[in-house]
């Protein structure tokens, strides 16, 4: 692909236009099982893009390749302008710029709130505790759990563990934050709460590429929609249509199933 051609998805694909992460050709194996199989796929700056699919399908692998938690084996990765390679630099480089947020929460369960969200700004930035503080608790009012500042993890209920790991992530400045399965081990009632911080970050033009069962939030926010099944995509595209329009035979049988 071109870098023409790759603008020009982009720029089909919402956001500003520019490329903010472009896959070419990206495979990946663990031992004799392939698990993602000529992934091609552009994320433009300030889009959305939820990937869905059936259980084993590749969609976390495929955002964990992003900032190198899995390495691919065949293919190229670019995440704004910063190819990644086996060069340390590259991959430190992105993970810099490239925020994660996981099922599990992976919050210190020893440190309260506060000490979770300033831990990274203060040893990696080098941000002074007091701006850290400062910028931990405007954070933690956007997704609306300030009083929870100086509680510890298991404090919280799992929705507020889940927005207090996105406030953390937020501190540190990303231009791209990968969700994965953000949902899954919550109960039902505290999703919403999680989905509208998701939403809201949407709305404010974050980079996002999200690994999702919510088929709801990714109807009212995503820009677009990837179907993926046995480590290959499948179908791309808005919302709308892919929903209600389906093109491909495996992701009109998914649909069927959840909606």
């Amino acid at each position: 692909m071109t870098e023409s051609t790759l603008t020009s998805q982009a720029l089909e694909a919402g956001g500003t236009g520019e490329v903010m992460i472009t896959l070419e050709g990206v495979e990946k194996w663990f031992d004799d099982f392939q698990a993602l199989r000529g992934i091609d796929l552009v994320v433009g700056r300030q889009e959305t893009v939820v990937i869905c699919g059936p259980s084993g399908s590749g969609k976390s692998t495929l955002i964990r390749c992003v900032n190198r938690l899995e390495e691919h084996d065949r293919g190229r990765i670019v995440v704004d302008g910063t190819e990644l390679s086996d060069d340390v630099r590259d991959i430190q480089e992105i993970r810099r710029e490239t925020g994660m947020v996981f099922q599990s929460f992976n919050l210190f369960p020893h440190l309260t709130i506060m000490e979770n969200i300033t831990l990274a700004p203060r040893h990696v930035r080098h941000k002074p505790k007091k701006d850290a503080e400062e910028t931990a608790m405007k954070l933690l009012e956007r997704v609306k759990i300030p009083e929870q500042a100086h509680k510890y993890p298991g404090q919280l209920s799992g929705g507020q563990q889940q927005r207090a790991a996105i406030a953390r992530t937020l501190a540190m400045e990303p231009k791209v934050i990968l969700f994965d399965e953000p949902t899954s081990a919550l109960d039902p009632e505290m999703i919403k709460e999680v989905l509208d911080t998701m939403e809201e970050l949407a709305e404010s033009g974050m980079t996002m590429m999200c690994v999702t069962h919510e088929m709801g939030f990714a109807r009212a926010v995503a820009d677009r929609v990837v179907f993926m099944s046995d480590g290959g995509i499948v179908e791309v595209n808005d919302p709308e249509s892919l929903f209600t329009d389906p093109q491909e035979e495996r992701t009109q049988l998914f649909l069927s199933q959840i909606l």
